[in-house]
């Protein structure tokens, strides 16, 4: 019996300690399966993102744009603002030489024109009487030539006195002096004086354009009586318009005449005009403590009015890197995106790029990419934090 006893008690210790072996191999393995599923989640958790698909609605109602890589000017600058101008050769106010009433305008503000092209005709009792005047004025003059070769003929025959000769000289050229005044006179009403020759007097002269260019300003309106050197009109040749910069005191030293000039206007959203310094003015402002410089803009679009505000960056020194506007870069923890564009049938898939920043100016970023870029592939150039939240709700809310 006591053998019995401790054979059962043996085989009860055996069986326990097989059951507490068994669950320990069993929990191991659970805890190994677990580690191995939670390692597997993590890692699909964090790996590789993949892309952000948007639709060609989404695409056209975010306004993507997208573009191949650009070189950029990130540093060594100089910001000045100003406005567009224009020479003062290629302004014009037009004006009439004389007291008149406006009786017909054949100009609209807008209008290109050409030097030399009729604007306007005036017209005024004064007008006439100069004309009126210039034709008595050559009928004496025709007078008085004849009697001063008919004295000359005399006083050289010896039969007439150098007094009279002489008199019907000084006649003579006086009425020459007055013919020739009063064709100047005319040729500032832009009148010739060759048809008043036969009889034709105007009732109304034109008013002619001295430059070619837009119309800007009419001041003047039909039946007007106009004063003389009243502006009728403002005439602007935009070929040659140029910004006109103004650069503080502090900076003036880092300006020069040949350097290149990235401007910015508001009725040019996001584009760029590429300029030169071409002149520095030596007077500088008390009031606003700064210079005036002017750059010439060489890619210059028809749409360019003189008075326009204008921003600038004067490049001062010659480092061009890779840049992205500030709206491509997404952020995911401490990571930079940049969103590679593709086109896929009629949707467009956007794919994350790494990049790492090293500074940022005007709204652009200094890239640099972990991987080579082939040449000639298209980023999104804006809504990259819409883009990164789209990717990440595909990825199931998964972020980093």
């Amino acid at each position: 019996m006591k053998i019995k006893s401790i054979n059962s008690t043996l085989i009860l210790a055996l069986f326990a300690f097989t059951i507490c072996f068994s669950c320990k191999d069993s929990a191991d393995k659970s805890e190994e399966v677990h580690t191995e599923e939670h390692s597997e989640e993590e890692e699909g958790g964090h790996a590789e993102m993949e892309e952000a698909m948007l639709s060609q609605a989404q695409f056209a109602a975010l306004e993507m744009d997208i573009d191949t890589l650009q070189n950029r000017n990130m540093a060594g600058f100089v910001e000045a603002n100003g406005q567009l101008e224009v020479p003062p050769q290629n302004e014009a106010s037009v004006t009439t030489v004389i007291g008149a009433n406006v009786v017909d305008i054949r100009i609209i503000e807008g209008e290109e024109v050409q030097k030399g092209q009729i604007l306007a005709y005036i017209s005024h009792p004064d007008i006439i009487k100069m004309q009126t005047d210039f034709l008595n004025a050559s009928n004496e003059l025709k007078f008085q030539e004849k009697e001063f070769e008919r004295q000359q003929k005399l006083y050289e025959a010896g039969v007439g006195s150098g007094e009279t000769f002489q008199r019907a000289e000084a006649q003579f050229q006086n009425a020459k002096g007055r013919v020739q005044g009063l064709q100047s006179q005319l040729r500032l009403l832009n009148l010739n004086s060759a048809n008043l020759g036969e009889g034709n007097i105007n009732q109304r002269i034109p008013v002619l354009s001295p430059i070619s260019g837009t119309v800007q300003e009419i001041n003047v309106k039909t039946g007007q009586f106009v004063e003389a050197q009243k502006a009728m009109f403002e005439i602007v040749n935009t070929k040659d318009v140029h910004a006109d910069l103004m650069v503080f005191e502090r900076d003036i030293a880092k300006v020069k005449v040949g350097q290149k000039v990235v401007l910015t206007l508001e009725s040019l959203e996001g584009m760029e005009l590429d300029a030169e310094i071409i002149s520095i003015s030596q007077s500088f402002d008390r009031e606003r403590k700064a210079v005036h410089v002017h750059a010439e803009i060489n890619n210059r679009p028809e749409s360019l009015i003189p008075g326009m505000y204008v921003r600038g960056r004067i490049l001062t020194e010659e480092s061009s890197t890779i840049a992205l506007p500030e709206d491509a870069i997404g952020r995911d923890g401490d990571k930079l995106y940049a969103f590679k564009a593709e086109r896929e049938g009629e949707a467009w898939s956007f794919q994350p790029v790494q990049v790492t920043s090293s500074s940022s100016s005007g709204g652009w970023v200094a890239v640099n990419f972990l991987s080579p870029v082939v040449p000639g592939t298209k980023f999104a150039f804006n809504n990259a934090y819409y883009l990164m939240a789209e990717m990440q709700k595909g990825e199931g809310g998964h972020s980093h």
